[in-house]
This record gives C-alpha cells, structure tokens and sequence, in this order.
C-alpha cells in the first residue's frame, strides 16, 4: 500500500520544537562542548542545551557522541529547548542501583566530595553516601581526639581513591542510597579471620594512636594493640612508644568477630620475670611513689616492677589520708610483705619500716 503524503501541517510539526513535552527522554548527538554548557542537536526536533550541572559526575563527552537526555523545557526564550542528562538516566539508574542492591554485587566507585560524616558518592547517575562508619579498617580516619577538621582532612584525601563497595540500602521513594565498603570486602574479611588464631604472629601498620591504645591495620583487618598490652613497663602515653605509619609486628591474643586483639609487649620476654627474682619477702625495699589513691599508693621498685602499699599499711592511724603521707616521685623505704609472682602482685609495708627504724633508734 503506497504511503501518504505528510500534510504540510505534519511537517511542520514534526521540525516543530513545540512537539517536544517536558520529561520526553530522547536521543541526541553532543554538538559541541563549552565550559558551562554542552549543546545537543536533536535533529528534526531542534537543539537543546545542557549545563554542566545536569551532566552526570564523571561523565566523559565528546562531540559527535549519542546521548540521551530528558526535556526539561521545550522551549526557552532563545528558542532552544533545556536539557539534563542527570535526569534521563536518573529512572534508569534507579532500576539498575535496585538490582545491584538485591544481588548484593560489589562495585566500584570514586567519591566525588566528602564533609565530617563521610563520602559523597554518585553511582547511575544516582547521588549516594559513604558513612565514616562503614568505611573499611585500611580508610577509617583515626585521629587524636576525635578532631572533627583531621577526619575531613583525611576523608578528602579518599576522593581520589578507587573503593569497592555494596549497597547498604536504596530507597527510590525516599531518595536514599547508602554505600558500605565493610560490607564489600566482608566475605574476603571472614576468610583471612579463619586462617587467624591466637599466638599467631602477624604484620601490620599503625593507622590510629589514642589515648588507650593504637589501631592496626593487618592485611585490611582492624586490630587493637590495648595501652596494657604496648610495653612491660607502665604506659601513660602509647604515642611515645608507636606512631601512625609504624610497621610493626604483633602476637594475637584474641579473636572478635571482625577485629583482632594484639599485643606488642608479648613479642619480648616479660622483664617483671627476671627482676622480681631480686625482691624476697621481708626484705626492706627502696621504692618511687607513682600513683596515689584513696585506697593505697603504687611503688617502683624496679623499671619493670610495681609494688602497693595498702592504706592499712601505711600507718598505724586509721585515718592516715594516702595524698598528705606521700608526694608524687618521692623515694621511700617499705618492708616487703608478699610476693604473688603468680598474680604479679608485690604488697609492701611503710608503718612497719617505720616501727622498725623506732626500734632501732631507742
């Protein structure tokens, strides 16, 4: 059957950009690229122009190109209809970001800006967030004192680096995508954890130093040196013995679900051992007072060894206040009532080198 001629009225319609609808998604080719604007040729429907902003982060053009794009207004004043990118493939991405979610697939993504709760992230077009907290051991931002300027310091430093991740949840209603790279590298995690068990001597780098200890990064499994377990001797700050950056070696001594427990002190014999073996039971000991408390005060005897001396030894005053006998750095002799090596317990007495010096002064 021959075809019929279009009317004139048809043919004007269809080079008409009056016959374009806002949300019309359509194919055009890139005509030419400026600096805040990219011009497309929509061929018998007329041009249209996109500004940069509508283009999708990490978009890479060039003219001659087949896009598609969404009309946002068929017809401006100049007489070329507006343009976005972003919003053509933001249905589209939706659907894509809804199957990746429910295959749980890892992808991989490239934050494009951060602020103090985490990473800004664009996937299918689609704006997403990274949390602080579900950011892998190898990328958390461990700062002293949780300095709110640090930790953006060191999360702008992760938008030029390559993640893998899983999306944690996606909600088109709600325009919400959150990302997670624990998730993504959770399955590879479980496996390294199996092949760990305690005793194990492993290899790692210091990523984070507070006040109670230093965090470790063992081949992408977070681990926790405790300031008890950094040195034989009494630790006040773990930052004058290990710093951020220090590669180190560490015993296991334990295994929680998705971090391991490490002990730096336990690589080196225990120096308590060997010096405790010069103090005996009742011998008179030369001490440094290091802590005081209401309920006694903790001696140096040795740079390994720790000794107390209870309130109840001090002096034959029950009501001896610890803080007004003794001054911090101070040198006493105490007599020595038990050594516990079992325990690591030395206990001393001060009222009774004191009754024995009267007595031998009289």
């Amino acid at each position: 059957m021959p075809k019929t001629a279009l009317t004139m009225d048809e043919l004007l319609a269809a080079n008409d950009v009056s016959a374009l609808k806002a949300g019309d998604v359509i194919e055009g080719t890139v005509n030419s690229i400026k600096k805040h604007e990219v011009w497309i040729d929509l061929g018998a429907k007329g041009v249209g122009v996109v500004m940069r902003r509508e283009i999708g982060h990490g978009q890479q053009l060039e003219e001659g190109q087949t896009v598609t794009v969404s009309i946002i207004d068929p017809e401006l004043d100049e007489g070329h209809a507006l343009l976005s990118m972003r919003r053509a493939v933001k249905d589209r991405g939706w659907e894509e970001l809804e199957r990746i979610f429910a295959e749980q697939e890892i992808v991989e993504v490239m934050p494009y800006d951060a602020n103090r709760g985490g990473l800004l992230v664009e996937l299918e077009g689609i704006r997403g967030f990274l949390p602080v907290s579900q950011l892998a051991a190898g990328h958390y931002p461990r700062v002293n004192g949780a300095d709110k300027d640090e930790i953006l310091q060191k999360l702008n430093a992760l938008t030029t680096v390559a993640l893998r991740v899983r999306i944690l949840d996606v909600s088109r209603k709600e325009n919400k995508l959150i990302f997670s790279e624990k998730e993504a590298i959770k399955d590879d995690m479980a496996a390294r954890l199996a092949g760990l068990k305690v005793d194990d001597v492993v290899d790692g780098v210091v990523t984070g130093v507070i006040d109670f200890g230093a965090f470790v990064n063992v081949d992408g499994i977070e681990g926790l040196i405790h300031i008890s377990e950094i040195s034989w001797e009494r630790v006040d700050n773990p930052r004058n013995y290990v710093k951020v950056g220090d590669k180190i070696k560490a015993k296991i001594i334990s295994v929680d679900k998705d971090r391991l427990s490490l002990s730096l002190k336990q690589m080196s014999e225990d120096p308590w051992l060997s010096e405790v073996k010069q103090i005996k039971k009742g011998d008179v000991v030369e001490g440094k007072i290091t802590r005081i408390t209401p309920f006694g005060a903790f001696v140096q005897l040795s740079p390994s060894v720790e000794a107390l001396v209870h309130v109840s030894e001090m002096s034959n005053d029950d009501s001896v206040d610890p803080e007004k006998l003794f001054v911090l750095n101070e040198k006493k002799q105490f007599k020595v009532l038990d050594v516990d090596t079992e325990n690591r317990k030395i206990a001393l007495s001060l009222k009774q080198t004191v009754a024995k010096k009267s007595k031998a002064t009289k």
